[in-house]
């Protein structure tokens, strides 16, 4: 066995070693800003009035959200490493904002609770997909239609307002997100193996867009979560 063979695995081992951190990286830090932003949303009165006081403000940032995913998940490949980090951070913020009213609508300890609850169920199937032999591209089509399914029956479910329709809701969502989590992950272990260690802009280009996969498989398992077990304020 050459010098070559037995050092290749070990270079794309540490190779992927060094994205997957990237990914957990920008994504806790995601995490981070969109908590602080809720936080600081939720605390001032004045910026919950321009908010969700102001017509059209609030679908205003919805609509930004949008189109900032759409940017970082479409066009990637032609920003500059910076400009993709700066886009994502962006986000996260503009979500936090958009979610502070769930700080509002459910209690303290619900919303703690929920988000330990995620935190651990997402770090275990992320887990999963890193280390299983499984290959789980066969789950992406079943997820992907369940995905779809639970976007209509929201939509649906504005109108209807059943409490039935919205508990099926989050029972479906939380076992797409789980499955989704470690779908993901896999893909991204794929994408890191794959990844040309000598081309940094393709590296960070892939663990910001890692990173906001990861962010948004964890925000709605947390909401999904929150529907499910959350206690409302009175």
């Amino acid at each position: 066995m050459t010098e070559y063979q037995i050092s290749a695995p070990r270079t794309r081992a540490i190779a992927l070693s060094a994205f997957m951190r990237g990914v957990y990286a920008w994504m806790s830090m995601g995490l981070g800003l969109t908590s602080l932003a809720a936080f600081m949303t939720v605390s001032s009165p004045a910026a919950m009035q321009f908010v969700f006081g102001t017509p059209g403000v609030f679908f205003g940032l919805i609509i930004a959200e949008l189109a900032l995913v759409m940017i970082v998940s479409m066009a990637i490949g032609k920003l500059s490493g910076g400009t993709a980090s700066l886009l994502f951070m962006l986000y996260s913020a503009l979500n936090g904002v958009t979610l502070s009213a769930v700080l509002l609508a459910y209690t303290g300890a619900s919303v703690v609770s929920a988000f330990v609850i995620c935190a651990g169920m997402f770090g275990a199937m992320s887990v999963y997909g890193l280390v299983t032999g499984k290959d789980l591209t066969s789950w992406g089509s079943f997820l992907f239609m369940g995905l779809i399914g639970i976007v209509l029956a929201s939509v649906v479910n504005m109108f209807v307002k059943s409490a039935g329709v919205n508990f099926a809701i989050s029972c479906i969502g939380v076992i797409v997100f789980v499955g989704l989590t470690a779908y993901d992950t896999q893909k991204l272990k794929v994408m890191g193996e794959s990844a040309p260690a000598d081309d940094a802009l393709a590296v960070r280009r892939g663990t910001i867009l890692g990173a906001l996969t990861l962010y948004l498989d964890f925000i709605n398992l947390f909401l999904m979560l929150l529907r499910l077990f959350g206690s409302r304020r009175d």
